[in-house]
C-alpha cells in the first residue's frame, strides 16, 4: 500500500507530498522526504512500555500504573513545570494547559530556548510576514540570517524558495537572487549569490548599517561593519531595494547570539524601511514541528504564547521569570512533566542538576538524554505516523496530521486527558 500526500511532522516545513510505502501494517519506503523525514518515518528505536523508577532500577509497567504515578505526583507537588510541547498535536497542548491551571504550575514551551526572542519583538514592533506559498509564487529575492537551510530545514530550498519555480517565477532558480548571511560558510552559503560573512555578535550593527543606507545615509557607515566592507553592504541594499518581492528567513543565529530579541526587532524595521521601496517579509524559521502550534495555541487559551505561571489563579508572563531554564536554574519548581522533548540535553548544567533532584514525568515514545532522570517515562503514538493530530507550519498555517499505520500505544492527548481526570478525582475526594 502507498499512502500519498502524507505530511511529515519534523520540523517546521511540514512538508505535505510524502509517499509512504507499507507493508503489512510497517512503513518501509518514503518517497520525497528528506533525509530527517526518512530517519523519522524509518525509525525503529523506542520505548515499547511504560517505565517508572523504583528505588536504582528502572521497570515495565502498564498504562495505567504509570498514569497513576504520575497524577500522584502532579497533585503533590507545590509548583510544577510542565515544558516541551514542541513535538505534539494541537489537541495534547489544549489539555496540557487545562493540566498546568488546574494545578497552579507554570507551563513553558520549547520557545524559550530558540525562537523566545523573535516573539518578544513581534510584540514590540510587529510582524510583517506571508505565508510560504506567497513567497514561493512571487520572492524573486531570499534572505537566509543566521541560518543553514540546507542541513536544518533540507527541503525549506526546493519546495519554496531557491529551487522552487512560482506562479509568478517560472524558472526561478535562475530568476531568484540569494543571499546568506553568517558567521561561517556553510551548505547554504555555498549556493548563494551573495555571501555576508560577519563577526559574531556583529548581527544588530549589520543590521543598523542596511538601514541606513536604505534610508540613504550611508555617508555614515565606516569602511567596514563587523567583518563586512561597505561596499558589499551597499550592494546588497541596492539588491533588496531593487527586487520587485523579497523575503528574509532567520535563524538562531540571530536569535541566540549577543542583542538577542534586539536583534530581531531591528529584522523586523530592516523589513519595514525595504517595504517603503519595495515588497519585504520576513519570517522565523521555526525547528520542531509544531514549535508555532504551542505558541498559537497557548497564546488564544491565556493570552501568552509561552511561559506561563498560573500560581496567583490567573496567566502571568514575564520572561526571564517564568521560562523553564530560569525556574529550574532558581531550584523553584518541586516536579517537572517533559512533554516531546529533551532538556537534559539542551539546559545549563545548573538546571539539569535540579532535574535530578526532583521527581520528572515524560511523556516521549523514544529514550533521550531526559530519561536518564524520569521517574516515570510514558511511550506515545507519533503523530503523524500512528496518530493524527493538528499542527501548524512556520508560517503559521494550520494543517491536519493524519494517521497512516495502527499502534498499540495511548496518544499524548489521551495520556494527559487520563492524568487531568486522575486529579481530578484525587480532588474531588479531599
Amino acid at each position: 500500500m502507498i499512502k500519498k500526500n502524507v505530511i511529515c511532522s519534523f520540523c517546521g516545513c511540514l512538508c505535505d507530498d510524502l509517499s509512504i510505502t507499507i507493508e503489512d501494517g510497517k512503513i518501509t519506503g518514503v518517497d520525497n522526504g528528506c533525509a530527517l523525514a526518512n530517519a523519522k518515518f524509518l525509525g525503529k528505536e523506542r520505548l515499547l512500555k511504560p517505565v517508572i523508577r523504583e528505588g536504582d532500577s528502572i521497570k515495565e509497567t502498564e498504562y495505567n500504573t504509570a498514569i497513576e504515578k504520575a497524577a500522584d505526583i502532579l497533585k503533590d507537588a507545590e509548583r510544577p513545570l510542565f515544558f516541551g510541547w514542541s513535538g505534539t498535536q494541537g489537541e495534547a497542548q489544549a489539555k496540557g494547559v487545562h493540566l498546568c491551571m488546574l494545578l497552579g504550575g507554570v507551563i513553558d514551551n520549547t520557545s524559550s530556548l530558540c525562537h523566545g526572542p523573535s516573539i518578544l519583538a513581534i510584540q514590540e514592533v510587529g510582524h510583517p510576514g506571508c505565508t510560504l506559498g506567497q513567497v514561493k509564487n512571487r520572492a524573486d529575492l531570499i534572505i537566509y540570517w543566521g541560518c543553514n537551510p540546507l542541513e536544518g530545514h533540507p527541503r525549506h530550498m526546493s519546495r519554496y524558495t531557491t529551487y522552487a519555480d512560482g506562479f509568478f517565477l517560472k524558472n526561478a532558480f535562475r530568476e531568484r537572487k540569494l543571499i546568506v548571511v553568517d558567521v561561517r560558510k556553510t551548505m547554504s552559503s555555498d549556493v548563494a549569490d551573495e555571501f555576508i560573512q560577519i563577526e559574531p555578535g556583529g548581527d544588530y550593527a549589520v543590521l543598523s548599517a542596511l538601514r541606513a543606507i536604505v534610508r540613504g545615509e550611508e555617508k555614515i557607515i565606516p569602511e567596514s561593519v563587523s567583518g563586512v566592507s561597505k561596499s558589499q553592504l551597499k550592494r546588497v541594499a541596492d539588491m533588496c531595494k531593487e527586487a520587485r518581492f523579497g523575503a528574509l528567513f532567520f535563524g538562531l543565529g540571530l536569535t541566540m547570539s549577543k542583542n538577542k530579541y534586539k536583534n530581531i526587532r531591528n529584522a523586523v524595521e530592516l523589513t519595514d524601511e525595504l517595504s517603503r521601496h519595495t515588497k519585504f517579509t520576513i519570517s522565523a524559521m521555526r525547528g520542531h514541528w509544531n514549535v508555532y502550534g504551542a505558541n498559537e495555541v497557548f497564546t488564544w487559551m491565556t493570552g501568552y504564547p509561552y511561559a506561563i505561571d498560573f500560581a496567583r489563579g490567573i496567566p502571568f508572563y514575564n520572561p526571564g521569570e517564568t521560562t523553564a531554564a530560569e525556574i529550574l536554574y532558581r531550584k523553584e519548581c518541586d516536579a517537572l512533566m517533559v512533554v516531546s522533548s529533551d532538556p537534559a540535553a539542551h539546559m545549563p548544567k545548573k538546571c539539569v542538576e535540579h532535574m535530578a533532584d526532583i521527581p520528572v514525568i515524560q511523556i516521549d515514545p523514544h529514550k533521550n538524554c531526559t530519561s536518564f532522570f524520569t521517574d516515570v517515562q510514558i511511550p506515545v503514538a507519533i503523530t503523524g505516523i500512528e496518530a493524527s493530530g493538528t499542527a501548524y507550519r512556520m508560517d503559521g498555517v494550520p494543517l491536519r496530521t493524519k494517521k497512516i499505520i495502527d499502534a498499540d500505544f495511548l496518544t499524548d492527548t489521551e495520556v494527559i486527558s487520563r492524568i487531568y481526570e486522575r486529579i481530578l478525582e484525587a480532588k474531588a475526594d479531599v
